[in-house]
């Protein structure tokens, strides 16, 4: 029997985050599970069982949270084989709204944590020659919405993904950016009706890491039905 392949993940006590932990231990998978919530995180390693999941509290937007959870993952499962750079949050449209200091954090949180991310897991991945690094992003990176400082953060998560498509392009290593539309999740603070369920996203994300070897699902854009945007 092959041994489990492990994916780590952050953002990972609720939501989307969750929802594809549970999916991907469902899966045959081991997952390394990154948040700041510690409650959650052992709550979640509880019910998928601890021979299946390791929680480490974890700020993305700090670069030694960020390199000792890897490491914390690579030590208990032996390697890491895909990474799902998740955590973020979003802000209210306008221009006029929101207090400096919350943008500030989400943009650490969405753009700067993500770079973190990728920066603390590339030398593993490209050590051993293979894995997947899936980037959440969003429709928002897509369409440019009225004052949302939130969707330029996304864009600049498009754009990340690109540009680490091309800087691992010479290597077995894929790439995938995940852009939901409205989901349903602690996200939002009243949830839209008739928005995906994280379940749906997880399911995306699993497709695309069951792809062959030689095939790279580059994006996944994923609305709920009759989304306008």
């Amino acid at each position: 029997m092959s041994p489990a392949r492990v994916l780590y993940i952050t953002g990972a006590s609720s939501g989307i985050g969750a929802a594809t932990a549970r999916r991907a231990v469902q899966d045959g998978w081991k997952v390394g599970l990154a948040a700041r919530s510690e409650d959650k995180l052992a709550a979640l390693v509880a019910d998928l069982g601890e021979e299946n999941a390791l929680a480490i509290r974890c700020d993305v937007t700090e670069w030694d949270d960020q390199q000792a959870t890897v490491a914390a993952t690579i030590d208990r499962f032996g390697a890491i084989d895909a990474v799902f750079a998740n955590a973020g949050f979003g802000a209210a449209r306008g221009f006029l709204e929101e207090s400096p200091e919350q943008w500030r954090s989400m943009i650490d949180t969405n753009v700067y944590g993500c770079a973190l991310t990728i920066r603390a897991a590339l030398p593993h991945l490209l050590e051993r020659n293979a894995g997947h690094f899936l980037l959440t992003g969003s429709v928002a990176g897509r369409v440019a919405l009225p004052g949302s400082l939130y969707s330029a953060t996304k864009w600049a998560v498009t754009a990340m993904g690109e540009s680490l498509r091309k800087e691992v392009g010479e290597t077995p290593i894929r790439v995938t950016l995940i852009e939901p539309g409205m989901v349903s999740t602690p996200f939002f603070d009243n949830p839209v009706e008739g928005g995906l369920e994280p379940e749906d996203i997880a399911a995306a994300v699993l497709y695309a890491l069951s792809q062959p070897a030689r095939v790279d699902v580059n994006e996944i854009l994923i609305r709920p039905v009759n989304q306008p945007v």
